[in-house]
């Protein structure tokens, strides 16, 4: 993807930065540069130079509880990797950008609204063949306050997906078209996570999450591209409340993300529990 990301037609492009961008500012005191992998061990292979690794399984979410880390775990978090509150963070990653826009949306769950997702990813950046480094930087700890989680915005619950679904509201299942059929349980290649029962949450549209991006680089698409995805062939109205999901929230960030910042959604929220809770529970209808 060659074009500039100011002339794709994004509602928000201020949301994406380029690789080049990056390039220029990896030595900015006001950046924070922050890898977030599904391989939890490949930052430590080599990362853009200065950048830390925000871990998902433990950095991000409770260990205890399926949720979140609270307002204190989010205040300890940035302060470790020494961003304040004016701190512009920028995230990349591997697998096209899932979990940096699965991080980018729990940093939005406290309000922290200087975030930017690096287009394309830790991919685009090695195929460029740019700097990479096994250097751990270490940053002063930063002193940082942060508002109390707010959900609401952002996140479905399971007891407002059931509403949402009797309303016949706008859901985006973003996984494969088989974990969508029911004819497998999981993503192809990845052992089975628990649900027990396959199918789709009933009205949802089957719109899976990579066709949003260029399978060459793992850049997003252009607006008119998405647009004639997600509006014109799935009948997608930017104007209602749209709800998507996926197995775990990772690969539905990605999706919530192109709506909400790229397309311009006015009310899109990701439904984190997704298939692993949905697919258990008891007594709630399931497609197939």
């Amino acid at each position: 993807m060659t074009e500039k990301i100011q002339a794709r037609g994004y509602a928000h492009p201020e949301l994406l930065v380029s690789t080049d961008w990056v390039g220029q500012h990896l030595n900015d005191p006001a950046i924070r540069l922050i890898e977030s992998n599904e391989d939890t061990l490949l930052y430590a292979s080599g990362h853009l130079p200065g950048a830390v690794h925000v871990d998902w399984t433990s950095d991000l979410n409770d260990q205890i509880r399926r949720d979140y880390i609270t307002r204190e775990g989010f205040e300890s978090l940035m302060s470790r990797i020494g961003a304040a509150s004016d701190t512009t963070v920028v995230f990349y990653g591997d697998k096209n950008n899932w979990w940096a826009c699965y991080a980018f949306w729990v940093f939005q769950l406290f309000g922290h609204t200087k975030a930017r997702v690096m287009d394309g990813g830790r991919v685009k950046w090695e195929k460029e063949k740019r700097p990479m480094t096994r250097e751990v930087p270490t940053y002063a700890a930063a002193t940082y306050k942060s508002q109390d989680r707010a959900d609401a915005k952002h996140r479905a619950f399971r007891d407002e997906v059931m509403s949402h679904v009797q309303a016949k509201g706008q859901l985006v299942d973003v996984r494969s078209p088989e974990e969508y059929a029911g004819t497998r349980l999981h993503m192809p290649d990845y052992p089975n996570e628990g649900a027990l029962r396959g199918g789709h949450i009933p009205g949802a549209k089957s719109i899976p999450w990579g066709r949003a991006v260029n399978p060459e680089d793992g850049t997003f698409k252009t607006a008119d591209e998405l647009r004639k995805i997600y509006c014109d062939e799935k009948q997608l109205s930017p104007s209602a409340p749209t709800i998507a999901y996926c197995r775990i929230g990772e690969r539905s960030s990605h999706t919530w993300f192109a709506l909400k910042y790229l397309l311009g959604f006015d009310n899109v929220r990701n439904y984190d529990g997704s298939w692993t809770e949905w697919g258990n529970l008891v007594n709630v209808p399931i497609e197939k």
